[in-house]
């Protein structure tokens, strides 16, 4: 009696990942619609509440500004984008952006 190998799972179109084994994308976007999303997530992270007069939390800590353009932009970002790469290097520059819009005066002031 000869052996029988088990059956291999079978993987279809639906259940690929978005990056092939050989490292090339599957999903194809556009240079243009990627360099609009990287600089709707700047504005977004540029995007602060500040209050003329700072709220104390607890008697100790004054809270004076709120990043709402961040907040709105890592929703988005988790919900919309496919590619987890292409959603690592959105979050960065939202980080880095959102540190720097702290410092400037950019925001709504409320």
């Amino acid at each position: 009696m000869a052996k029988q190998k088990p059956n291999k799972v079978r993987t279809y179109a639906r259940n690929r990942p978005v990056v092939s084994r050989k490292g090339i994308e599957n999903v194809f976007e556009p240079d243009g619609v990627y360099l609009f999303k990287l600089i709707v997530v700047t504005l977004a992270g540029l995007m602060w509440l500040r209050l003329v007069e700072p709220i104390l939390i607890g008697g100790i800590v004054p809270i004076g500004a709120f990043p709402a353009g961040s907040i709105v932009a890592l929703v988005l970002i988790a919900w919309l984008e496919k590619a987890q790469f292409n959603r690592k290097i959105l979050y960065a520059v939202l980080v880095v952006v959102t540190i720097i819009g702290f410092f400037l005066d950019a925001g709504i002031i409320i």
